[in-house]
C-alpha cells in the first residue's frame, strides 16, 4: 500500500502537515528528536565503554601467589 506514495505524494504530505502544525512547531519538534537521537548516541558509547571496563576488570593478572614452598 505505502510502496505507491511516490515524490508528489510525499511533498503533499509534507504541504498538509505543515499547514496543519505549522512552521514553528514542526522546527522544535525536529529540535527534540534531534536531541533524543544525541541522547541515544551517547548512552549508547557510554553504555559500550562501561562493558568494555568491565571486560578490562576480568582480564586483570590472575596468576596465583608464589607459596613458600615454590621459593625453595
Amino acid at each position: 500500500m505505502l510502496n505507491n506514495i511516490g515524490l508528489p505524494g510525499l511533498l503533499l504530505i509534507a504541504v498538509v502537515v505543515l499547514v496543519l502544525f505549522g512552521r514553528g512547531k514542526i522546527s522544535s519538534l525536529m529540535g527534540e528528536v534531534g536531541k533524543g537521537i544525541t541522547a541515544f548516541k551517547k548512552g549508547v558509547s557510554e553504555g559500550g565503554k562501561e562493558l568494555e571496563d568491565e571486560k578490562a576488570e576480568e582480564a586483570k593478572d590472575v596468576t596465583p601467589a608464589e607459596s613458600e614452598k615454590d621459593k625453595v
